[in-house]
């Protein structure tokens, strides 16, 4: 008898060819790629081989992309046309800078319908657990991976430990995943989820939507997880069903027959569960130089056991409010919070106001900035002072020359607030996309739920 068995158990289990000295060679079903490959297409190529399966491999442009507002110099081209030239070569579908597919390799290919539940997912981009919101097994890997899964279409790995992250409740006013994302890894440390494959449960999860669902499982690698998932259903299918790479037809409907068992047995063991109650979550803005370093925009500054380094770095002292913290620029996208219902949020804050600090929009793919643009939202970025600029990468990682300058604070919807992450010397606050747009209306850190024009907009879609 099979004992009781986690999703990402059964989705290993599934997948798995072999197992030698505690490793499992796993199947994969989908290889994303990007320019940060051209050294895995190198290898396979010197060793005189092909890719094995080219139409299970994705290409896309994204960390080097030109948003049209920095500076591309000539390195950055070259690595876009690596890209292009290799992908070519080997025949796989890429979705360049002129395709209407166009965007960050973690949004456009769920877009795409590419980001199925039960399938392994991998990408040379740690932000890959983004595609766990359907029910994928989806994790990053790296330059050698990828070469090995160019060449064979599978992956040695050694089994994950699980862990159960259970929410429930409601979120309150003014909040959102990405807020549920840093309470979550305020809670536990960037090490707490090491070497464990997280799976989210309980009725908060259940009500997000799958952008939200995007978030927190994108999040979910700040918390040093291998991956973050979620058990597919009606939201799911919902999204899924007439994607222009997902089943259709019959097929359709015997896929999603089957996703309907993709769940934990009841009595599946996880190794660390955690509960969470949803109701607690506020408005969180990080003030160190590390995701777990973070705390309610009504706080302040720990003086307790806070790190020095990084108070230095940030430029603020022990105790210090985190509202009013006055900020030189802001930015809304990334592959964290790109998605049309991120720019809606912050539309309803930005309607009807002036920015005072530089803000930089950049959507998540070509798809959400027709969206935006068909729906009127890039009218109001526009009319309040904001720069709207192409898909791609952008300011989260100040790659294609979008960069903040050293020792100025950026408001950020982005993923990480490491040191130099946005560029040399540059101070970042993650936060969620309501209260990035309202913090560059103040000029300065605000609560969101203070904004006359947020209150009077209602809950924004989750």
């Amino acid at each position: 008898m099979i004992s009781s068995q986690t999703l990402v158990e059964k989705i290993w289990n599934n997948h798995r060819i072999l197992s030698n000295e505690g490793m499992d060679l796993l199947f994969i079903d989908r290889h994303f790629v990007h320019e940060g490959s051209h050294h895995a297409f190198h290898k396979i190529s010197a060793s005189g081989r092909e890719v094995r399966h080219p139409r299970l491999t994705f290409g896309v442009a994204d960390h080097y992309a030109p948003t049209g507002v920095g500076k591309p110099d000539e390195a950055m081209s070259v690595m876009i046309s690596r890209l292009r030239e290799n992908t070519a070569q080997h025949r796989i579908d890429s979705f360049d800078l002129s395709d209407a597919r166009h965007g960050i390799v973690h949004v456009t290919m769920p877009e795409q319908g590419l980001s199925l539940p039960g399938t392994t997912i991998v990408c040379g981009d740690s932000h890959t657990a983004t595609h766990g919101a359907f029910g994928a097994f989806a994790f990053g890997i790296g330059a050698s991976e990828v070469a090995h899964v160019l060449a064979t279409q599978t992956l040695w790995q050694k089994p994950v430990e699980p862990m159960r992250i259970t929410i429930n409740g409601r979120l309150p006013f003014g909040t959102s995943a990405k807020d549920l994302a840093l309470y979550v890894i305020a809670q536990i440390g960037t090490g707490g989820a090491a070497g464990y494959s997280v799976e989210y449960a309980g009725d908060t999860v259940a009500g997000l939507s799958i952008e939200g669902r995007m978030t927190l499982c994108n999040m979910t690698i700040e918390m040093g997880a291998r991956s973050g998932i979620i058990p597919p259903d009606d939201i799911t299918f919902a999204w899924l069903k007439g994607r222009a790479l997902a089943p259709v037809g019959a097929d359709w409907d015997t896929a999603v027959a089957q996703w309907r068992d993709l769940k934990s047995d009841r009595n599946a063991t996880f190794k660390k569960d955690l509960t969470i109650e949803a109701s607690n979550v506020v408005p969180m803005v990080t003030w160190g130089t590390a995701p777990d370093q973070v705390a309610a925009v009504t706080a302040c500054v720990p003086s307790d056991g806070a790190d020095d380094a990084a108070l230095r770095y940030m430029g603020l002292t022990a105790g210090q409010a985190i509202t009013a913290m006055p900020i030189d620029q802001a930015f809304i996208g990334s592959c964290t919070n790109g998605r049309y219902s991120d720019l809606l949020e912050a539309s309803r804050v930005l309607l009807d106001n002036q920015v005072k600090v530089p803000l930089l929009i950049s959507p998540g793919s070509a798809e959400v900035a027709r969206q935006a643009e068909a729906n009127g939202l890039v009218d109001i970025f526009i009319q309040s002072g904001a720069t709207w600029a192409r898909s791609g990468c952008s300011l989260c990682v100040g790659m294609n020359g979008d960069r903040v300058k050293p020792g100025q604070r950026c408001a950020s919807t982005s993923n990480r607030n490491f040191k130099g992450r946005q560029g040399k010397g540059s101070r970042t606050h993650l936060m969620s996309p309501a209260m990035v747009a309202a913090a560059a209306v103040a000029g300065c850190i605000v609560d969101v739920r203070q904004h006359a024009g947020y209150r009077r907009s209602g809950s924004v879609p989750r």
